[in-house]
């Protein structure tokens, strides 16, 4: 991504290759909710990462970047199609948003801000009944319109395992991406990479 904490601050463009991302990567940790009643469906979704790292500036140095960007969401909707094997929900809600973001070019300027937003977002989750221990689940949302950010979007592919009893084991691929901009501040930030995660269904 690009990263500028406000407008006297240089901009940083980062692009790392998962390899490189879990070198950088300090944490992350995503933990998601569903709950139904009949086709009423109600879905949180909370995430954070933290990461660090150095990029070259155009002038020929180095700058120390550092990110924490953490984002909660909260969605409610119908279930459009709802029978054993599948569901298909479509649902509208927010995100809130909370970045930090610093850079520090050594020997010349440090820079860092604290951003916090809110984005309205609409929300399609599919899931597919495949076997009696395997089900899918795709997910997608997009929002923005400049009422917090320009725009953001997820993307979310996962392929769940029936374990035992109410547990569930869970794979697949997440990417997270927003834009905001405001009086010269820019963040411009893309997380993206495969995923492990463990389910607990009740009822």
């Amino acid at each position: 991504g690009r990263v500028r904490p406000f407008a006297r601050a240089p901009l940083v463009h980062v692009d790392k290759s998962f390899s490189q991302v879990l070198e950088s990567l300090d944490a992350a940790a995503f933990l998601t909710g569903t709950a139904r009643h009949g086709r009423f469906v109600l879905q949180a979704d909370v995430t954070q990462a933290r990461s660090s790292d150095s990029a070259a500036l155009p002038i020929g140095v180095d700058a120390r970047v550092r990110l924490r960007q953490r984002s909660a969401s909260l969605t409610a909707g119908y279930a459009w199609v709802a029978d054993e094997h599948t569901t298909l929900d479509l649902m509208a809600g927010l995100r809130q948003w909370d970045i930090q973001a610093a850079v520090a070019v050594p020997g010349l300027l440090a820079a860092g801000s604290d951003t916090a937003f809110v984005d309205p977002i609409v929300a399609l989750r599919w899931h597919q009944q495949l076997s009696p221990r395997w089900s899918s689940v795709a997910y997608v949302d997009a929002g923005g319109l400049g009422v917090g950010s320009d725009s953001t979007w997820q993307l979310l592919a996962l392929a769940n395992y029936h374990a035992s009893g109410q547990l569930y084991v869970s794979a697949g691929y997440r990417h997270q991406y927003v834009d905001y901009r405001n009086a010269g501040k820019r963040l411009d930030v893309a997380l993206s990479g495969p995923m492990l995660g463990l389910t607990w269904r009740w009822g």
